[in-house]
């Protein structure tokens, strides 16, 4: 009894070797790259006022370069408590644990199991028979293993799918912490932009008020009339119309920056309430190479792994033209005693050897390839197309940055001329060589050009955020880890 065993573990051990020989088939298309034509410079890049003066270069942590500790802080803060990133780590996490859960599929899947029974037979079923003899015991212990031999890389294409999804995952969560920082360092600016603006306000609300005092002191003394005093009093009462504005604009963003650090609205409303200056910025940014971006944008990245998770699942359907082979085998003891399991003769085994082929169900197999394909061109054109928004996104970016600074710089000299006009307008109507038109005019435009002049100020830095954003600053090249973006 012994010869047919061994001939069927030899011919099973037979088969296996020659599965294996076979592994390194593995069917459907291999991932490339996909070459995308792009320019060897951006259009938009212009040299640094001192082209002998090295340009600061985009690196994880940008807004250092901006020399504001607060600002680090903060940053910092809204690394490890965002909500945003926090769910985006978690879905980071589960893309993991799949991936895990695919490598285990190349193993053999390996079960215990173990049963007892007690039964009894009816008199009608062995007529004569003594009740107690129609009384059975059944026990079995076994240990059962079952594995998939991979010969056509169906488990192999699923694992390299995950993989690629878990890298998605991965480039996604650093596309969040761009996309996040950013917004931290745009908001924070534009309060910072707004609490100069709401001190322009006030100051020229205060030299408006001087101004119709000086003008109703005029009117007691029968050098000015009424209409004058009610047109000084209009002026400003418009310029302290616009200081509820801004203080509730300064609110909404001190709100926002506490709500982005994970922190109750009101929680940072002390912290802030103090203004601060805009920080200077460099005379200029290298933006690199668009091949460089391509390798550094984390959102080009995720598209580049979605087509590579896309293109493996087209070999995952290919491979169910083929047959599946697998092994299994059972070893266990049986007994219709407890204490007889596990004695000799009461030794169980199994081994086989099986086929699956759905060679009869080709239609439905080539209707799934056909939709993998189509998924693969989806994911390829996905790719093509984020590539080409980040190309515009960064070259949007330089030009709104470049014409900012032009506009900041001519707006400085409307304010610093508009406020020197402004002065020597009160000077000549104190001493009546000019009209209050006059004055209230140049007070008028000298407040039009302190305003313009914060609000370019601010949009000159917010579009410098904007630049470091789109090269993709922020970005660490490693996914940040659990200690880094936690729960709290």
């Amino acid at each position: 009894m012994s010869h047919p065993s061994r001939a069927t573990n030899a011919a099973l051990l037979t088969t296996a070797a020659l599965t294996l020989a076979l592994a390194a088939c593995t069917v459907g298309p291999n991932h490339v790259r996909p070459a995308v034509a792009v320019p060897e410079r951006f259009s938009g890049a212009s040299p640094a006022v001192d082209a002998d003066a090295p340009q600061p270069t985009v690196d994880a942590a940008f807004w250092r370069d901006f020399g504001d500790p607060q600002l680090d802080a903060l940053v910092e803060r809204t690394l490890a408590a965002n909500h945003d990133l926090r769910i985006a780590l978690a879905q980071y996490d589960r893309a993991n644990a799949l991936l895990r859960g695919a490598k285990f599929d190349r193993l053999p899947t390996i079960t215990g199991s173990a049963a007892a029974s007690d039964s009894r037979a009816s008199a009608d079923q062995q007529p004569g028979v003594p009740r107690a003899d129609r009384d059975a015991d059944a026990y079995a212990v076994s240990a059962n293993a079952a594995w998939e031999l991979d010969v056509f890389g169906r488990i192999r294409r699923g694992v390299e799918a995950g993989r690629a999804e878990a890298a998605a995952s991965a480039a996604d969560l650093a596309a969040a912490q761009v996309a996040i920082v950013g917004e931290v360092a745009r908001t924070y600016f534009e309060l910072r932009g707004l609490q100069e603006r709401l001190r322009v306000a006030r100051e020229n609300a205060d030299t408006q008020r001087d101004t119709l005092r000086l003008v109703e002191a005029r009117l007691q003394a029968g050098a000015d009339s009424a209409f004058d005093a009610a047109r000084a009093r209009a002026q400003q009462a418009s310029t302290a119309s616009r200081i509820p504005a801004l203080e509730a604009q300064i609110a909404v963003a001190m709100h926002r920056l506490a709500v982005l650090s994970g922190q109750t609205p009101e929680a940072l409303v002390d912290a802030l309430s103090t203004p601060k200056a805009l920080p200077s910025l460099p005379a200029g940014i290298d933006p690199g190479t668009p091949g460089a971006l391509l390798r550094r944008r984390p959102d080009i990245a995720a598209a580049e792994a979605r087509l590579h998770a896309a293109t493996a699942r087209v070999g995952v359907a290919t491979a169910d033209l083929f047959p599946r082979f697998t092994l299994g085998g059972l070893i266990g003891s049986q007994a219709i005693d407890a204490d007889a399991l596990f004695r000799r003769d009461s030794e169980t085994r199994l081994a086989s050897f099986g086929i699956d082929w759905s060679f009869l169900d080709v239609g439905r197999v080539r209707a799934r390839i056909a939709a993998a394909d189509a998924d693969a061109s989806g994911a390829l054109a996905g790719y093509e197309r984020t590539v080409l928004l980040a190309l515009e996104d960064t070259e949007n970016a330089l030009v709104r940055h470049a014409r900012a600074r032009e506009e900041d710089a001519l707006l400085a000299q409307a304010a610093q001329d508009s406020t020197a006009a402004a002065a020597l307008a009160r000077i000549r109507y104190r001493a009546g060589a000019t009209g209050l038109l006059e004055l209230l005019d140049a007070e008028r435009t000298r407040l039009q050009a302190e305003d313009a002049f914060a609000d370019a100020r601010t949009r000159t830095t917010t579009t410098a955020v904007a630049l470091y954003k789109a090269l993709a600053g922020g970005w660490p090249e490693a996914p940040p880890m659990r200690e880094r973006v936690g729960q709290r």
